[in-house]
């Protein structure tokens, strides 16, 4: 079940949901509004031109309010937002529609887990001809919650947990990496 504003608004107020900074006008009748945080991150070039899965990749992370997306760049960017969903609840990312029509694709794998701590790191995409300039707090997408039938056996408790800033992919710590 798909939680309307009414709900989000209720577990605010209990503290069953946490989002931490947010408005009144974030709340939309079946979702909450996520801003683009200060942190943005991209890959550094390695000696070979070769990105593993086996091994940590290395970022350049920086903070500005103003952050300019070049055409076919990629970059990964943080929320303004906190979350910490309990463990019987569950969200999808989704980037706004009027975003994607200029050639900016949002994602974060889309999904997530119940019990997770943290910003969500978005990856980033100008597929326009044209460079976009992005700015901090400004709405760059929603958050669409969703209550499970009951609470999750092994709630979120994974390599992302608590993370701030523009967090870089830490496969290389799977299991099947090892």
């Amino acid at each position: 079940m798909i939680l309307s504003d009414k709900t989000i608004m209720k577990m605010l107020e209990e503290g069953t949901l946490e989002i931490s900074p947010i408005t009144q006008q974030q709340i939309q009748p079946a979702s909450v509004d996520v801003r683009l945080g200060d942190t943005f991150s991209v890959v550094e070039d390695s000696s070979t031109g070769i990105i593993n899965l086996e091994e940590e990749i290395k970022y350049k992370t920086i903070q500005t309010d103003t952050y300019v997306l070049l055409p076919g760049q990629f970059v990964l960017a943080t929320t303004m937002e906190y979350f910490a969903l309990p463990n019987n609840l569950t969200a999808f990312v989704e980037g706004r529609s009027s975003l994607g029509r200029m050639g900016l694709f949002i994602q974060n794998a889309g999904w997530v887990d119940p019990g997770f701590k943290g910003e969500i790191t978005l990856e980033l995409f100008n597929a326009n001809r044209c460079a976009i300039e992005l700015k901090a707090g400004r709405r760059v997408g929603q958050l669409v919650f969703a209550e499970m039938d009951q609470d999750a056996l092994n709630p979120y408790n994974g390599k992302y947990q608590g993370q701030r800033g523009a967090t870089g992919s830490r496969v290389y710590k799977d299991e099947e990496s090892k």
